[in-house]
Protein backbone atom coordinates (compact mmCIF):
# COMPACT_ATOMS: atom_id res chain seq x y z
CA UNK A 1 0.00 0.00 0.00
CA UNK A 2 1.20 3.30 -0.84
CA UNK A 3 1.68 6.26 1.89
CA UNK A 4 -1.32 7.90 -0.02
CA UNK A 5 -3.37 5.26 0.18
CA UNK A 6 -2.61 4.94 3.94
CA UNK A 7 -2.99 8.69 4.43
CA UNK A 8 -6.10 9.06 3.37
CA UNK A 9 -7.65 5.74 4.65
CA UNK A 10 -8.28 3.79 1.79
CA UNK A 11 -7.35 -0.04 1.51
CA UNK A 12 -6.39 -0.35 4.83
CA UNK A 13 -4.14 -3.59 5.91
CA UNK A 14 -6.52 -6.08 7.61
CA UNK A 15 -3.29 -7.27 9.77
CA UNK A 16 -3.54 -3.33 10.98
CA UNK A 17 -7.57 -3.38 11.69
CA UNK A 18 -7.13 -6.56 13.52
CA UNK A 19 -4.66 -5.12 16.11
CA UNK A 20 -6.44 -2.02 16.06
CA UNK A 21 -9.76 -4.09 17.08
CA UNK A 22 -7.77 -5.49 19.60
CA UNK A 23 -6.97 -2.29 21.92
CA UNK A 24 -9.24 -0.38 24.04
CA UNK A 25 -9.36 3.37 23.70
CA UNK A 26 -13.02 3.82 22.53
CA UNK A 27 -13.51 6.30 19.16
CA UNK A 28 -16.86 8.07 18.92
CA UNK A 29 -18.53 5.90 17.17
CA UNK A 30 -18.50 3.61 20.07
CA UNK A 31 -21.43 5.64 21.26
CA UNK A 32 -23.70 4.97 18.06
CA UNK A 33 -23.27 1.20 18.25
CA UNK A 34 -23.80 -1.41 20.96
CA UNK A 35 -21.12 -1.32 23.94
CA UNK A 36 -20.73 -4.73 23.85
CA UNK A 37 -18.34 -3.91 20.71
CA UNK A 38 -14.61 -3.44 20.54
CA UNK A 39 -14.00 -0.34 18.72
CA UNK A 40 -10.92 1.02 17.67
CA UNK A 41 -7.85 2.39 19.30
CA UNK A 42 -7.68 6.14 18.36
CA UNK A 43 -9.33 8.39 20.76
CA UNK A 44 -12.79 10.54 20.33
CA UNK A 45 -10.97 13.23 21.04
CA UNK A 46 -9.47 14.08 17.54
CA UNK A 47 -12.32 11.44 16.42
CA UNK A 48 -9.86 11.26 13.19
CA UNK A 49 -9.89 7.33 12.90
CA UNK A 50 -10.92 5.11 10.54
CA UNK A 51 -14.55 3.57 10.11
CA UNK A 52 -16.41 1.34 12.18
CA UNK A 53 -16.67 -2.17 11.87
CA UNK A 54 -19.71 -2.57 13.15
CA UNK A 55 -22.39 -4.54 10.69
CA UNK A 56 -24.88 -2.79 8.42
CA UNK A 57 -27.45 -4.54 10.83
CA UNK A 58 -26.52 -3.07 13.43
CA UNK A 59 -26.18 0.59 11.99
CA UNK A 60 -30.45 -0.32 10.27
CA UNK A 61 -31.34 -0.70 14.29
CA UNK A 62 -30.23 3.12 15.33
CA UNK A 63 -33.22 5.36 14.10
CA UNK A 64 -31.86 8.73 12.58
CA UNK A 65 -33.28 10.28 16.07
CA UNK A 66 -31.22 7.68 17.90
CA UNK A 67 -28.26 8.30 15.51
CA UNK A 68 -28.25 12.48 15.88
CA UNK A 69 -28.86 12.47 19.55
CA UNK A 70 -25.66 10.01 20.20
CA UNK A 71 -23.28 11.96 18.02
CA UNK A 72 -24.71 15.15 19.51
CA UNK A 73 -23.55 13.80 22.65
CA UNK A 74 -20.29 12.57 21.13
CA UNK A 75 -19.79 16.29 19.62
CA UNK A 76 -20.64 17.96 23.20
CA UNK A 77 -18.32 15.32 25.01
CA UNK A 78 -15.31 16.07 22.56
CA UNK A 79 -15.66 20.04 22.27
CA UNK A 80 -16.10 19.92 26.51
CA UNK A 81 -12.54 18.53 26.62
CA UNK A 82 -11.27 20.49 23.73
CA UNK A 83 -12.67 23.76 25.10
CA UNK A 84 -11.06 22.95 29.08
CA UNK A 85 -7.92 21.23 27.48
CA UNK A 86 -7.73 24.94 25.67
CA UNK A 87 -8.30 27.29 28.74
CA UNK A 88 -4.74 25.81 30.53
CA UNK A 89 -3.14 26.55 27.03
CA UNK A 90 -4.19 30.33 27.31
CA UNK A 91 -2.38 30.98 31.07
CA UNK A 92 0.55 29.11 29.95
CA UNK A 93 1.12 30.25 26.50
CA UNK A 94 -1.00 33.23 25.74
CA UNK A 95 2.98 35.61 26.10
CA UNK A 96 3.94 34.06 22.80
CA UNK A 97 0.71 34.30 21.08
CA UNK A 98 1.05 37.97 21.79
CA UNK A 99 4.95 38.41 20.69
CA UNK A 100 3.21 36.20 17.31
CA UNK A 101 0.30 38.72 16.71
CA UNK A 102 3.08 41.71 16.91
CA UNK A 103 5.21 39.76 14.30
CA UNK A 104 2.32 39.65 12.32
CA UNK A 105 1.29 42.76 12.18
CA UNK A 106 4.42 45.10 12.10
CA UNK A 107 7.37 42.03 11.44
CA UNK A 108 10.65 41.67 13.37
CA UNK A 109 12.56 38.90 14.57
CA UNK A 110 11.88 36.58 18.07
CA UNK A 111 13.89 38.43 20.40
CA UNK A 112 13.69 42.10 19.01
CA UNK A 113 9.91 41.48 19.66
CA UNK A 114 9.95 40.37 22.71
CA UNK A 115 12.07 43.11 24.11
CA UNK A 116 10.10 45.56 22.58
CA UNK A 117 7.12 44.27 24.46
CA UNK A 118 8.52 44.13 27.65
CA UNK A 119 9.84 47.32 27.25
CA UNK A 120 6.12 48.87 26.72
CA UNK A 121 5.17 47.19 30.02
CA UNK A 122 6.51 44.43 31.29
CA UNK A 123 4.78 41.03 32.21
CA UNK A 124 1.30 42.30 31.68
CA UNK A 125 2.31 43.98 28.32
CA UNK A 126 2.38 40.19 26.93
CA UNK A 127 -1.42 38.94 28.88
CA UNK A 128 -3.27 42.41 26.98
CA UNK A 129 -6.29 40.95 25.94
CA UNK A 130 -6.31 38.22 28.48
CA UNK A 131 -10.39 38.57 29.00
CA UNK A 132 -11.07 38.04 24.94
CA UNK A 133 -8.78 35.57 24.81
CA UNK A 134 -9.85 33.30 27.84
CA UNK A 135 -13.84 33.54 25.94
CA UNK A 136 -12.28 33.07 22.13
CA UNK A 137 -9.78 30.09 23.08
CA UNK A 138 -12.07 27.60 24.81
CA UNK A 139 -15.15 28.41 22.28
CA UNK A 140 -12.90 27.82 19.32
CA UNK A 141 -11.88 24.57 20.51
CA UNK A 142 -15.04 23.73 21.56
CA UNK A 143 -16.18 24.30 17.83
CA UNK A 144 -13.51 22.79 16.16
CA UNK A 145 -13.51 19.45 18.19
CA UNK A 146 -17.28 19.49 18.44
CA UNK A 147 -16.99 19.51 14.61
CA UNK A 148 -15.03 17.17 14.24
CA UNK A 149 -16.31 14.25 16.62
CA UNK A 150 -19.83 15.29 15.45
CA UNK A 151 -19.29 14.90 11.67
CA UNK A 152 -17.40 11.63 12.17
CA UNK A 153 -19.57 9.91 14.24
CA UNK A 154 -22.46 11.23 12.33
CA UNK A 155 -21.09 10.02 9.12
CA UNK A 156 -20.05 7.04 10.89
CA UNK A 157 -23.50 5.96 11.68
CA UNK A 158 -24.41 5.43 7.89
CA UNK A 159 -23.44 2.94 5.81
CA UNK A 160 -23.58 5.19 2.38
CA UNK A 161 -20.99 7.32 4.44
CA UNK A 162 -19.22 5.25 6.57
CA UNK A 163 -16.51 4.22 4.10
CA UNK A 164 -16.12 7.77 2.61
CA UNK A 165 -11.88 8.36 2.93
CA UNK A 166 -11.32 9.98 5.90
CA UNK A 167 -9.34 13.14 4.53
CA UNK A 168 -13.05 13.70 2.87
CA UNK A 169 -14.64 13.54 6.43
CA UNK A 170 -12.35 15.56 7.88
CA UNK A 171 -12.61 18.58 4.90
CA UNK A 172 -16.26 18.59 5.62
CA UNK A 173 -15.87 18.94 9.78
CA UNK A 174 -13.06 21.75 8.93
CA UNK A 175 -15.84 24.05 7.16
CA UNK A 176 -18.07 23.23 10.02
CA UNK A 177 -14.95 24.96 12.27
CA UNK A 178 -14.40 27.43 9.57
CA UNK A 179 -17.92 28.64 9.74
CA UNK A 180 -18.07 28.79 13.68
CA UNK A 181 -15.23 31.39 13.73
CA UNK A 182 -16.70 33.87 11.79
CA UNK A 183 -19.40 34.03 14.94
CA UNK A 184 -16.63 34.47 17.24
CA UNK A 185 -14.56 37.56 15.03
CA UNK A 186 -15.54 40.30 17.39
CA UNK A 187 -13.93 38.83 20.28
CA UNK A 188 -10.96 38.05 18.48
CA UNK A 189 -10.69 41.55 17.02
CA UNK A 190 -10.85 42.69 20.52
CA UNK A 191 -8.09 39.79 21.71
CA UNK A 192 -5.87 40.62 18.79
CA UNK A 193 -6.25 44.33 18.51
CA UNK A 194 -4.96 44.56 22.76
CA UNK A 195 -2.32 41.90 21.69
CA UNK A 196 -0.83 44.17 18.85
CA UNK A 197 -1.76 47.90 20.10
CA UNK A 198 -1.39 46.88 23.75
CA UNK A 199 -2.81 49.60 26.52
CA UNK A 200 -4.52 51.50 23.25
CA UNK A 201 -5.86 48.54 21.56
CA UNK A 202 -9.31 48.97 22.78
CA UNK A 203 -9.67 52.60 22.20
CA UNK A 204 -8.48 51.71 18.48
CA UNK A 205 -11.04 49.42 17.95
CA UNK A 206 -13.91 51.90 19.31
CA UNK A 207 -12.92 54.63 17.22
CA UNK A 208 -12.25 52.17 14.38
CA UNK A 209 -15.99 51.04 14.91
CA UNK A 210 -17.38 54.73 15.37
CA UNK A 211 -15.82 55.67 12.13
CA UNK A 212 -16.99 52.75 10.22
CA UNK A 213 -19.81 50.98 11.69
CA UNK A 214 -20.00 48.11 13.65
CA UNK A 215 -19.30 45.71 10.80
CA UNK A 216 -15.57 46.34 11.19
CA UNK A 217 -15.80 43.72 14.15
CA UNK A 218 -15.95 41.49 10.91
CA UNK A 219 -13.05 42.75 9.25
CA UNK A 220 -10.92 39.73 8.30
CA UNK A 221 -13.56 37.53 8.53
CA UNK A 222 -12.83 35.63 5.06
CA UNK A 223 -8.88 35.08 6.43
CA UNK A 224 -9.85 34.11 9.63
CA UNK A 225 -11.92 31.40 7.79
CA UNK A 226 -9.71 30.41 4.75
CA UNK A 227 -6.81 30.39 7.98
CA UNK A 228 -8.92 28.19 10.12
CA UNK A 229 -10.05 25.49 7.36
CA UNK A 230 -6.17 25.87 6.10
CA UNK A 231 -4.62 24.88 9.24
CA UNK A 232 -7.40 22.88 10.51
CA UNK A 233 -7.81 20.19 8.15
CA UNK A 234 -4.03 19.17 7.79
CA UNK A 235 -3.58 18.81 11.69
CA UNK A 236 -6.40 16.78 12.16
CA UNK A 237 -5.02 14.89 8.63
CA UNK A 238 -1.44 14.96 10.25
CA UNK A 239 -2.82 13.52 13.53
CA UNK A 240 -5.16 11.25 12.00
CA UNK A 241 -2.17 9.80 9.69
CA UNK A 242 -0.21 9.38 13.29
CA UNK A 243 -2.82 7.33 14.87
CA UNK A 244 -3.00 4.96 12.57
CA UNK A 245 0.75 4.46 11.68
CA UNK A 246 3.05 5.54 15.03
CA UNK A 247 3.71 2.60 16.92
CA UNK A 248 2.69 2.89 20.74
CA UNK A 249 5.19 3.71 23.23
CA UNK A 250 4.45 0.92 25.70
CA UNK A 251 8.00 0.54 26.82
CA UNK A 252 8.53 4.11 28.16
CA UNK A 253 7.63 5.54 31.17
CA UNK A 254 3.90 7.00 30.75
CA UNK A 255 4.46 5.78 26.80
CA UNK A 256 0.45 7.00 25.67
CA UNK A 257 1.43 10.67 26.52
CA UNK A 258 4.55 10.66 24.81
CA UNK A 259 3.23 9.16 21.81
CA UNK A 260 0.25 11.69 22.23
CA UNK A 261 2.63 14.75 22.48
CA UNK A 262 4.35 14.02 19.13
CA UNK A 263 1.54 13.68 17.49
CA UNK A 264 0.52 17.11 18.69
CA UNK A 265 3.66 18.46 17.66
CA UNK A 266 4.05 17.34 14.57
CA UNK A 267 0.62 17.83 13.61
CA UNK A 268 0.94 21.79 14.60
CA UNK A 269 4.24 22.05 12.53
CA UNK A 270 2.11 21.07 9.13
CA UNK A 271 -0.24 23.17 10.02
CA UNK A 272 1.57 26.18 10.88
CA UNK A 273 4.04 25.98 7.39
CA UNK A 274 0.57 25.78 5.80
CA UNK A 275 -1.51 28.46 6.95
CA UNK A 276 1.27 31.13 8.40
CA UNK A 277 0.67 33.42 5.15
CA UNK A 278 -2.84 33.36 5.70
CA UNK A 279 -2.68 34.66 9.23
CA UNK A 280 -0.56 37.46 8.39
CA UNK A 281 -2.85 38.70 5.89
CA UNK A 282 -6.23 38.20 8.40
CA UNK A 283 -3.80 40.11 11.33
CA UNK A 284 -2.61 42.74 8.88
CA UNK A 285 -6.06 43.61 7.88
CA UNK A 286 -7.81 43.01 10.96
CA UNK A 287 -5.42 46.05 13.13
CA UNK A 288 -5.18 48.01 10.50
CA UNK A 289 -6.69 51.61 11.60
CA UNK A 290 -8.09 52.63 8.35
CA UNK A 291 -11.03 49.50 6.55
CA UNK A 292 -8.02 47.91 4.12
CA UNK A 293 -8.81 45.13 1.62
CA UNK A 294 -6.61 42.15 0.87
CA UNK A 295 -4.91 43.35 -2.10
CA UNK A 296 -3.72 46.36 0.34
CA UNK A 297 -2.80 44.49 3.43
CA UNK A 298 -0.51 41.88 1.10
CA UNK A 299 0.88 45.19 -0.86
CA UNK A 300 1.62 46.23 2.58
CA UNK A 301 3.34 43.25 3.91
CA UNK A 302 5.26 42.92 0.29
CA UNK A 303 6.20 46.38 0.26
CA UNK A 304 7.99 45.96 3.89
CA UNK A 305 9.48 42.50 4.19
CA UNK A 306 8.89 41.15 0.73
CA UNK A 307 7.98 37.50 0.01
CA UNK A 308 9.65 36.37 3.50
CA UNK A 309 7.72 38.88 5.55
CA UNK A 310 4.56 37.04 4.22
CA UNK A 311 5.13 33.32 4.57
CA UNK A 312 7.51 33.87 7.66
CA UNK A 313 6.26 36.54 9.63
CA UNK A 314 6.13 34.92 12.85
CA UNK A 315 6.51 31.89 11.51
CA UNK A 316 9.38 30.18 13.48
CA UNK A 317 7.16 31.97 16.92
CA UNK A 318 3.94 30.29 15.21
CA UNK A 319 6.16 27.06 15.28
CA UNK A 320 7.10 27.10 18.97
CA UNK A 321 4.16 27.72 20.30
CA UNK A 322 1.60 26.14 18.39
CA UNK A 323 4.52 22.78 18.67
CA UNK A 324 4.12 23.00 22.50
CA UNK A 325 0.68 23.79 22.50
CA UNK A 326 0.07 21.10 20.67
CA UNK A 327 1.73 18.40 22.57
CA UNK A 328 0.46 20.06 25.99
CA UNK A 329 -3.63 19.87 24.02
CA UNK A 330 -3.26 16.88 22.64
CA UNK A 331 -2.36 15.13 25.63
CA UNK A 332 -4.75 17.01 27.78
CA UNK A 333 -7.86 16.95 25.30
CA UNK A 334 -7.26 13.37 25.03
CA UNK A 335 -7.32 12.84 29.17
CA UNK A 336 -10.31 14.52 29.34
CA UNK A 337 -11.98 13.19 26.82
CA UNK A 338 -11.36 9.68 27.93
CA UNK A 339 -12.71 10.76 31.40
CA UNK A 340 -16.29 12.31 29.84
CA UNK A 341 -16.67 8.78 27.91
CA UNK A 342 -15.93 6.63 30.38
CA UNK A 343 -18.75 8.55 32.46
CA UNK A 344 -21.21 8.72 29.72
CA UNK A 345 -20.69 4.49 29.55
CA UNK A 346 -21.87 4.38 33.07
CA UNK A 347 -25.19 3.98 33.99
Amino acid sequence: MNIGDRFLGVDRDPEIDAEHRNRSVEHPQHFLQNESRVSPPFSSTHCLCMASTSSAGDRAALSTSEVLSKATGAAFRGGIAGASAQVLNVFALMWMRTTMNYQYRYGGGLMEVLRKLYGEGGVPRFYRGLLPALMQAPLSRFGDTAANVGVLALLDSSAATKDIPVGVKTAAASCGAACFRVALMPIDAWKTTKQVEGQAGMRVLVDKVKQHGVSKLWHGSLGAMSATWVGHYPWFVTHNYLSQNLPQFDSLPAGKYVRNAFMGFCSSFVSDCISNSLRVLKTTKQTSVEPISYRQAYRMIIDKDGFAGLFGRGLKTRIITNGMQGMFFSVAWKAIQERLDRRAKTP
